[in-house]
């Protein structure tokens, strides 16, 4: 299984998208400042995650939700989650 990912950076508040076949250990490593894009923004929060059957599917989801389209659709999937946390 692989995972397309969305953090929250708790320290900026703004949002990393990523993609990985091991979450829990992904997560870690950008908690623990191991992953070199993220490095100075740590703590995250997990905010959202898709499942797809093989790392192909989940590169080409993470570079969608990179793009404006993909964005939008996050705030629009996320609108409630939003607005609680706001």
């Amino acid at each position: 299984m692989h995972f397309t990912y969305v953090l929250e950076s708790l320290k900026d508040k703004r949002w990393y998208t990523g993609s990985a076949n091991d979450l829990r250990k992904r997560f870690n490593d950008h908690n623990k400042g191991k992953v070199y894009s993220t490095k100075g923004r740590t703590p995250f929060r997990l905010i959202y995650y898709e499942a797809c059957l093989d790392g192909h599917d989940a590169r080409v989801r993470e570079k969608y939700l990179k793009t404006g389209m993909g964005k939008r659709y996050l705030k629009n999937r996320l609108k409630r989650f939003l607005s609680l946390t706001g």
